[in-house]
């Protein structure tokens, strides 16, 4: 079933394109990652999702209906990036509140535990650090059993353990019957959580697949070796990124048969290469560097 849907929609911002003509829709039952640099158009396309925003053209759909009808934003959780709560209330106090919107909601005790926010319910919200804020942030987004909950860089300022403990409440929140849509600056975390990823370039969508297929159709992979002339290895064709890690060159390479062709017959001396699949970090460089280099070469062209 189609719980959300994006018909060709743009959203313009001045001059500024943030959402370029994009189509998709978002199923019941999955967890979906979005990803893109900053200014690709992820918050944009959950603004417009919440009714926060209007397309400049296009339509989007909510549960079959406009998202800017309160009606239709009955089981929509939400997370914003930015953390706002009131700062002389309790925790326990703002969870109730929320909760009162709802007629069928997660008892507050209930949802504390699960996100392990228990052990401050009686706290004011303004003596919270910023990660156990983004924790309560999160839990909000659940009080209401929503069908379809929007997670806009949930784990920013949580330490490792933290952040590996709310993927595990929302994988439970999942497997009993939300649907995810979450964006994450991290990509361990995508790679983690999502069966489905989207990545986004540009306000375009750049790719729409399952974390693995994305892996595969990139076809970016790591070469690290040793030498004495990092910049002219730089230089050579396919690299996407390079950088110097403990005296060995790491190049993310988009074809990788290609650059040890290319540097071998470059002269170039070097010694200890090894060459590996790409992770989803790798692959996601790949796909948006080579969206930034067509985006560039329209330019050129059209002046």
């Amino acid at each position: 079933m189609t719980l959300a849907r994006f018909d060709r929609v743009t959203r313009s911002y001045g001059d500024v394109r943030a959402v370029d003509d994009v189509t998709l829709e978002i199923g019941e039952g999955a967890i979906v990652g979005l990803l893109g640099p900053n200014g690709a158009g992820k918050t944009t396309l959950m603004s417009l999702l919440q009714g926060l925003r209007r397309p400049t053209s296009g339509a989007v759909t909510l549960f079959g209906g406009d998202p800017r009808d309160a009606g239709s934003r009955r089981t929509l959780g939400t997370t914003p990036q930015e953390t706002a709560l009131p700062e002389t209330l309790r925790v326990g106090e703002v969870i109730d509140y929320v909760g009162g919107h709802f007629g069928d909601r997660v008892p507050t005790a209930q949802l504390a535990e699960e996100f392990g926010v228990q052990d401050f319910l009686r706290r004011q919200c303004g003596s919270l650090s910023g990660g156990q804020k983004r924790r309560v942030a999160v839990a909000l987004a659940f009080v209401g059993r929503p069908r379809l909950v929007l997670l806009d860089e949930p784990t920013t300022g949580l330490d490792v353990d933290a952040r590996r403990a709310l993927w595990d409440a929302i994988r439970r929140q999942h497997d009993a019957g939300a649907t995810v849509v979450v964006t994450s600056h991290y990509l361990e975390e995508i790679e983690a959580l999502a069966q489905r990823v989207i990545v986004l370039g540009e306000g375009r969508m750049l790719a729409d697949d399952t974390v693995q297929n994305v892996l595969s159709r990139v076809d970016a992979s790591q070469v690290q070796l040793t030498t004495d002339a990092a910049s002219e290895v730089a230089s050579l064709p396919g690299v996407v990124r390079q950088e110097s890690v403990d005296g060995r060159e790491m190049l993310t390479v988009r074809d990788a048969d290609g650059f040890v062709r290319a540097l071998v017959a470059s002269g170039i001396d070097f010694r200890g290469l090894t060459v590996r699949g790409a992770t989803l970090e790798e692959a996601f460089l790949a796909l948006t560097s080579g969206a930034r280099h067509s985006i560039d070469r329209a330019t050129e062209e059209a002046a």
